[in-house]
């Protein structure tokens, strides 16, 4: 059995989850409403507040099926209750992010800026000249806007230390700590 799979969801109060035939799933909650046609060979049962996936064979392809079909019904469920966001950080000499309205400008140097607009389900915040916040309800919605404003200006791939770019904010790694046998 997928360790992820035979995991039950939890549905929070305040978030309803409608199963429809062919496993069309709506999720409504406070963040928004999302709509996604899922396998329909996965076997989902709700029983209370609680969701179940289950896989019909021990195939090859029902196997694999069977983590992702409960981990994108949770991201679900997540995305309805806290959302999703997304920090970018704008690195480079003169290199500046603004929001007018609901688009975004961009000076990056280029000889023009680049403006990109808000597109439904997605947010843009501005809280400081050289930060971008990108909020949604949809995680691969929100994933695939953030990459799209990276793109815009990609790193050079031969110093990416020193290039100047738009890149994700992550924490920094954390150090293993070493096993010394003395």
């Amino acid at each position: 059995m997928s360790r992820i799979g035979r995991m039950p969801i939890t549905v929070p109060a305040g978030v309803t989850v409608n199963v429809a035939e062919g496993n069309v799933v709506t999720v409504k909650g406070p963040k928004g409403e999302l709509t996604k046609a899922l396998r329909p060979e996965m076997i989902l049962k709700q029983e209370g507040s609680t969701i179940t996936v289950e896989r019909p064979s021990d195939d090859k392809l029902h196997r694999s099926l069977h983590g992702l079909t409960r981990t994108l019904l949770h991201n679900m469920i997540v995305g309805v209750t806290d959302g999703y966001k997304k920090e970018l950080e704008v690195n480079g000499v003169g290199y500046r992010v603004a929001k007018e309205g609901k688009n975004l400008v961009m000076n990056l140097g280029f000889s023009h800026q680049v403006i990109v607009s808000e597109i439904e389900g997605i947010t843009i915040d501005v809280p400081a000249p050289n930060k971008i916040v990108i909020n949604g309800c949809d995680k691969q919605a929100v994933g695939q806007f953030a990459a799209e404003v990276r793109l815009i200006r990609a790193r050079a791939s031969s110093t990416p230390m020193k290039s100047s770019a738009a890149r994700s904010v992550r924490p920094a790694p954390r150090s293993k700590e070493v096993c010394r046998y003395d």
